[in-house]
């Protein structure tokens, strides 16, 4: 893929993340994102990408920074837990406290119950690669000592449930969310919690 060509396929995937986001799966059409991504024929979305939704699971793929944030995985491993676990939980609710990433977060919602594969494709680029990065962590933390040794799989789904909540009020509940703890509050309680489970010396 030539340079120009690159930049044209990333104009493509921002253009499709906001038509995505505004108008979402139905609304989105591909003459809008190649509108919107300044094509000269929309139709060179399809040299890229063969279907609406292959354009549609590159996008989900593509804006996932928390996965982002794990794909270095050993320059994480070794690192003190609450630092670790900071970064990951602040990661996470940074990205959902845009606007375009709660859109998305509803247009899943939505589609999910009339589109089961969307939930496996979710699971799979997201839920997974983060779940397995964090037990690796864990199980690493076990053996350095630092950590008592627990069921890691137990112990990265009890993390991540632990933003849930927040996450989710964000969202769905805004005026619980601006009733309730900063993230930056939320996160120093919920690590704070965690770690006082796990911690040999807490």
């Amino acid at each position: 893929m030539t340079s120009s060509e690159s930049e044209q396929y990333q104009r493509i995937l921002d253009a499709a993340f906001d038509e995505f986001a505004h108008k979402g799966y139905r609304g989105a059409t591909i003459k809008s994102i190649g509108q919107a991504a300044g094509l000269k024929s929309p139709s060179l979305i399809y040299w890229y990408f063969p279907t609406k939704e292959d354009l549609f699971q590159k996008t989900v793929r593509d804006r996932q920074p928390l996965v982002k944030a794990v794909i270095d995985a050993d320059s994480l491993l070794d690192r003190p837990p609450r630092e670790v676990l900071f970064f990951l939980a602040q990661t996470y609710l940074k990205s959902i406290e845009e606007p375009e990433m709660q859109q998305m977060f509803r247009l899943f919602l939505a589609e999910m119950g009339k589109r089961p594969g969307l939930a496996d494709l979710v699971s799979e680029t997201v839920v997974e690669p983060v779940l397995a990065f964090l037990q690796s962590y864990l199980a690493r933390q076990v053996k350095l000592r630092r950590m008592r040794p627990h069921d890691e799989r137990a112990g990265a789904r009890a993390f991540i449930g632990m933003l849930l909540p927040q996450m989710i009020s964000m969202v769905l509940f805004p005026a619980l969310y601006a009733d309730g703890p900063t993230n930056e509050e939320h996160l120093e309680t919920a690590i704070d919690i965690y770690l006082r489970g796990v911690l040999i010396d807490p």
